[in-house]
Parts: structure tokens; sequence; C-alpha cells
């Protein structure tokens, strides 16, 4: 016989069975009635360095998936990652493993990539995503898409640079212990102390001399007494050395300068320019100048024979006597002239030199 207060009974037991059905499947769910499952990653490193299912995938610091499963490969450690579909990550980023801290857990960090580089998965795979119905009725099931693989590097964890380190510990130690060697020696041979108390016992006269001597030549040093102990304390020295210095610097400067101007007339030359250049460089020039200097050498080797004229009379001594005894005729034919006429000077003339 039912009463209001067994319904009651009978609707809370129902509300509470409701309650508990709607725990189950936020467990088992995520709390969401059409999860994301988001899209598959492929990251392949030598070691997977302590990584387990459940840890986080992380971009710029936030999370963007997790590590949905790790297997061994072909000679590698392999991680299935498990990215969210709304998260585009780039073809040219790269997975590295991270420590969290001394002692937190190792995760997977994903760089930024390029901007203009495309997406590793396309966003239509990304946004193809099966719902929960789709994934637990058994005829909807689909086959999944091949995971695209993302390019790894290492990075040195604290193992490895704790290795490192007692690496360097134990050659700094060997190296510290050699050269202790080095200084103390080995009880078969000395060490460099032993050496130089050895070398200063044995030369210690040589070393006192040695001393006097210096002590002498600093003496004569603070004296003004030689070149040096002069160039120290002679004022007047000193500002002649320097003005011997700035004339040494001027005339290096006009050095620099005569050289400047020598290879600015010998660059005008080797371009062509000027008369010394045309001659140098302009081959009609040059042909004309050996065509005069033939003829020149042509003239002076008929005059050396005695041909033509100048050659005559440069070598032809009868032309010459010749010549000057019509000179002395003409001069005789000049001397008549005052005591004749214009008539009779003509033929004096002509009988002077005829």
């Amino acid at each position: 016989m039912n009463n209001p207060q067994q319904s009651a009974r009978v609707g809370l037991f129902f509300l509470l069975g409701i309650a508990l059905i709607w725990v189950t499947f936020e467990t088992l769910t995520g709390g969401k009635v059409l999860k994301d499952e988001g899209y598959t990653l492929l990251a392949g490193f030598e070691s997977l360095k302590e990584l387990k299912e459940g840890d986080e995938v992380r971009m710029a610091g936030v999370r963007i998936g997790e590590i949905k499963a790790t297997r061994l490969g072909a000679r590698r450690a392999e991680a299935v990652l498990r990215i969210d579909s709304h998260v585009a990550i780039k073809a040219d980023a790269s997975a590295v493993i991270v420590m969290a801290g001394l002692l937190g857990t190792n995760y997977i960090s994903v760089d930024l990539g390029t901007a203009t580089a495309p997406d590793l998965v396309p966003a239509d795979q990304r946004r193809d995503q099966r719902s929960w119905v789709a994934r637990h009725v058994p005829f909807l099931r689909q086959e999944p898409v091949p995971a695209a693989e993302i390019r790894t590097r290492v990075a040195p964890d604290l193992n490895s640079v704790m290795t490192q380190v007692g690496s360097i510990g134990q050659k700094l130690e060997t190296a510290l212990g050699n050269l202790g060697t080095a200084f103390t020696g080995d009880g078969t041979s000395p060490g460099l102390i032993q050496k130089i108390d050895a070398l200063v016992t044995d030369n210690r006269e040589k070393l006192s001399a040695t001393m006097t001597n210096l002590q002498s030549i600093t003496d004569k040093v603070n004296k003004g007494e030689g070149t040096f102990g002069r160039l120290l304390n002679d004022t007047k020295l000193h500002d002649e050395l320097l003005a011997t210095v700035t004339e040494i610097k001027a005339g290096i400067t006009e050095a620099k300068t005569f050289l400047a101007n020598a290879q600015s007339i010998i660059d005008h030359v080797k371009a062509g320019k000027g008369a010394l250049g045309t001659i140098v460089f302009d081959e009609k020039i040059g042909e004309d100048l050996r065509s005069t200097v033939a003829t020149i050498r042509s003239v002076s080797d008929k005059i050396s024979r005695g041909e033509g004229t100048l050659g005559k009379l440069l070598n032809d001594d009868s032309l010459l006597k010749d010549a000057q005894a019509i000179m002395k005729k003409a001069d005789r034919a000049l001397d008549g002239f005052d005591d004749t006429g214009p008539i009779t000077a003509v033929g004096v003339v002509y009988r002077g030199l005829f």
C-alpha cells in the first residue's frame, strides 16, 4: 500500500542512483559528454628519461596535452602524445624532455616554431574528432589516423650534468695531483721547489754579486750618471729627445706624402695619362718613336760614311780647303771695292774668285 513516505523513499533512492551514475560518468569521461580526444603525435628520443603515461606536454609553459603511451621503437624510445585539437603545432617545431625542478617530474616541452611554417597536422584533421557515442558504439567506430611525427632534440638532464661534473672533478683532482708532484717531487726526483732551492744555494755568491751590481747601477741612475740616468734626471735632454722624436714623425709624414704622390704619378702613367704615360702605353706613339730613332740612326750612319752634303763637309778635307780658299779670295775682292767703280769692282770680284 503506497503512502507519501514510501513515495519519498523511492524518489530519494532514485535520485541517489542518478547521482551515483553521474559521478561514475564524470570519473570516466572527465565531465564532458563529447570529450575532445585531440590528435596524436609521435616523438622519438634516445631515452625517455623517466617519462610515463599521463605526464604533461607543454608549449611556452602552457599545458596542451599529455603523454598517451610510451613504447620502444626501432632502436629508440617513442612517446605517443595526445594534443588538444584547438592547438596548432608548426611543422618546424621541436620537442625536448625538460625536468620540472630538481624534485619535479619530467615533461615534454614543444617550442612555438616559425609563424609562417605550415601546421604539423592540418586543421580539418584536428577538427575531425569522434564523439563519445562514436567512441563507445562499436559499429560507429572509425579507423585511427596515423600519428604525425614531431622533430625532437636532446637537452642535458641532471644525471648527465652530474656525470660531467664528476668527470671534471676527477680531471681537476688529477691535475692538482700532478701540479703538487711537480712542485714537491715524487720521492725519486726533486720537484720545482727543491730545484729552485738548490739553484739558489749553488749560486748564492753570484746572486749576491748580481744584487750588488744592480744596486750600484740603481745608485748611478738616481744620481743622473750615464745615458739612462741623464734621460731620467735631465729635463733638457728629455725635451731634446721629444723634439727629435717629433722631427722624426714629421719626416715620416713627409715621406708618406712623397710616397703617395709617387704612387699617384705611377697610377697616372699606368692609366696612360700625360706625356710619359702616352709614350709608355700608346702603341702608335711607340712605333713612331722607334721609326724616328731608326731614321736618326740611318742619317748618322750616312754622315759617318761621308754621304750627303753634311757627311762630305764633316769627312772630306778637300771640300773644307776649297771653302777656305774661296773665303780668302772673297776677302781680297772686298778689299778692292774702295778703289774702283761699280763695273771695275765686278771685274775685280770676278778675277779674284776665278
